[in-house]
């Protein structure tokens, strides 16, 4: 299980500025495209996320991490359901995701920080954080096992890692429906309304490449994390992970 490899990326550096570039083109029209091509489940996937860490978030002066936040969608989530008094921060290595993290932000008012950090150097302490969430973003990390360790490392002991992800429906029918749409359709409407069809096209090749649910939890196992389970949702096109930082 290595990490993204995006065309013509040769190293993990190669990969994380195509990635950055590639979200910073679709920045503006991100959020349309999110809720349009997932017939607006997205939403719901965001929220069925945050319903599962409340325990944590509720955690007195809980300190948590939306890490790959882009425009903030689910941290603006977790903050809804945090204590007062927790610190919810918001931290992507994309600064156009951030500015529309910004906007949104200001528009509705919330408690939240937002940072430009690297995820596989995360500007944290040993243990300093309660939970850390990853939605549609640790897919496209350059280095799987790096970030897996490096999250156990910010992670205090009994404190949470959910990752939430595309995935591939384990029925067969399903999976070539699945696989149909995201790669003819998503690609030629994501890349008309984005202006970058190349972006829309990475999508579903960077789903196809990435490990599946059961290895996704092996892996995380192997990187000290305890109690890890997943939950597959809308068929299985999505699932969320967690686990338990030992």
């Amino acid at each position: 299980m290595k990490g993204t490899t995006p065309p013509g990326a040769r190293t993990e550096q190669e990969a994380a500025a195509f990635v950055r570039r590639m979200f910073a083109g679709v920045a503006r029209r991100y959020d349309l495209l999110n809720h349009l091509l997932s017939f607006q489940t997205d939403r719901y996937w965001r929220w069925r996320t945050a319903l599962e860490v409340e325990p944590f978030l509720r955690r007195p002066r809980a300190r948590v991490l939306d890490l790959c936040c882009g425009t903030g969608d689910l941290t603006l989530a977790l903050e809804r359901r945090a204590t007062p008094g927790a610190l919810v921060l918001g931290g992507d290595f994309c600064r156009p995701m951030l500015e529309e993290a910004r906007r949104k932000q200001l528009r509705r008012g919330a408690q939240i920080e937002l940072l430009e950090c690297d995820g596989l150097q995360l500007p944290f302490a040993d243990g300093a954080l309660d939970l850390v969430t990853i939605a549609f973003g640790f897919r496209n990390l350059a280095n799987y096992r790096a970030a897996l360790a490096e999250l156990r490392r910010v992670i205090k002991p009994g404190g949470m890692l959910a990752i939430l992800e595309f995935s591939t429906p384990p029925n067969p029918v399903l999976r070539a429906l699945y696989r149909l749409y995201s790669g003819t359709l998503l690609p030629a409407l994501g890349g008309w309304i984005s202006g970058d069809r190349s972006a829309y096209a990475y999508l579903p090749d960077s789903v196809r490449k990435f490990p599946g649910a059961e290895l996704l939890a092996a892996e995380m196992e192997a990187a000290g994390f305890t109690r890890v389970r997943f939950r597959r949702m809308t068929f299985g096109i999505v699932a969320l992970h967690t686990g338990l930082s030992g």
